[in-house]
């Protein structure tokens, strides 16, 4: 066998090799998701039934119960508690679950377009690559299907994933961690948090880990940063009038044209002569 036809064959042999790969992966991936949903302890029909029988008072327990890959899509769940509860995978579009107790639940790859969490309890929450946008692109994200926490307890929240435009006005995120995180074998094809446009106007972002997120153009106005950890964050564009920035890490984070008006602790700043495009700030 010639060099050329040796080359030829081993890159055969590397297509064929990735290809098997793949199918392999991807009959990995059918069966981890039939076993999740066979492992739910509802059908979608009877959440739906006891969510539509349930008078408006009336405080479904569903704690600690398996819902994954469930398709619970435009359900009202009322005041149900899903604390602790398996949601992976679940469809929640355009589902209401404004003020839910969902306190340690775990709602890694859910899907949650136009869904809504306003005033929900989320404390502890697992949010990992939630599906959000009909768009594959970050760029062609529509803002009207982002998910909505406003005014939402997400302290202690571990998020990571696309949320471009999300409302978290009010919200609570005191010690969340958003920085990027892959210990779980997920398939990941982005390599940070991604709040583009994100509206945190009045939140609670004290102690929040925020490392590496993209965060252009999103409104900080009147929030708290105290303490929180924004190194190699992209904050051009950001709006930071107002916001209390005292203690909060900025090494190696991007102020191009970011809104500094009125904000408070910028002398206490972490690795300010550390930040990207200091000089483009607008105080």
């Amino acid at each position: 066998m010639g060099n050329g036809q040796q080359r030829a064959w081993e890159q055969t042999m590397r297509h064929e090799a990735r290809a098997l790969l793949c199918s392999v992966l991807s009959v990995w991936l059918d069966l981890s998701m039939a076993g999740e949903a066979a492992a739910a302890d509802f059908t979608s029909g009877e959440i739906t039934r006891r969510l539509f029988e349930a008078g408006d008072g009336a405080h479904l327990d569903f704690s600690s119960r398996d819902l994954t890959n469930l398709d619970l899509s435009g359900l009202d769940f009322k005041t149900a508690r899903l604390t602790s509860a398996k949601l992976f995978g679940t469809d929640l579009t355009g589902a209401n679950l404004a003020n839910v107790n969902l306190d340690g639940a775990a709602l890694d790859r859910a899907v949650l377009t136009r869904a809504r969490f306003d005033g929900a309890s989320l404390k502890r929450v697992s949010l990992l690559r939630p599906t959000i946008y009909s768009a594959l692109a970050s760029a062609d994200a529509l803002p009207e299907e982002a998910p909505s926490f406003a005014g939402a307890d997400l302290s202690g929240a571990r998020v990571f994933g696309r949320l471009n435009y999300a409302s978290f006005k009010g919200a609570n995120l005191e010690g969340a961690t958003l920085a990027p995180y892959n210990p779980s074998g997920f398939i990941e094809h982005i390599f940070r948090t991604e709040l583009q446009g994100a509206d945190f106007s009045g939140a609670n972002l004290s102690g929040t880990d925020l490392t590496h997120a993209f965060l252009r153009f999103a409104n900080f106005s009147g929030a708290s940063l105290q303490g929180a950890v924004l190194r190699n964050a992209d904050l051009s564009r950001a709006d930071l009038r107002g916001a209390d920035l005292t203690g909060a890490d900025v090494t190696e984070a991007d102020l191009d044209g970011a809104l500094l008006t009125g904000a408070k602790g910028l002398d206490a700043l972490v690795g300010l002569d550390q930040a990207r495009n200091r000089a483009k700030e607008v105080e």
